[in-house]
């Protein structure tokens, strides 16, 4: 897994890429968990851009659990954004969908 970030539009934008299973669910919930600490020391939200995350196990869904503790904590709104077809249905299965806004892209979530 690869990971970066930027601001854009007032927003923390990270970027994931590649698979996220028992093997980099530990460096995607690190790398997300600071994210979620930038975002807060920015007063912004986080997008979450998932276009380049081709797989999400359960290990992954748990960081975005505890990333999502440490943000509503913080105050900060975590987006997830552009999940292609697998992501997107991982998301629904499990219900994360219903906790976090998931747009089409990246742009919408910086709007919302």
């Amino acid at each position: 897994m690869m990971w970066t970030q930027e601001v854009r539009e007032g927003a923390i934008v990270a970027v994931p890429r590649g698979k996220i299973d028992e093997s980099t669910a530990q460096a995607f919930g690190t790398s997300l968990e600071e994210a979620v600490g930038h975002a807060a020391d920015a007063a912004a939200r986080l997008v979450l851009d998932c276009s380049g995350i081709d797989y999400m196990s359960s290990r992954g869904l748990r960081a975005l659990t505890l990333a999502k503790r440490k943000a509503d904590g913080a105050g900060v709104k975590i987006l997830l954004a552009a999940p292609n077809g697998v992501v997107r249905e991982i998301l629904a299965i499990s219900r994360y969908d219903k906790l976090f806004g998931v747009t089409d892209t990246v742009e919408a979530a910086l709007t919302v």
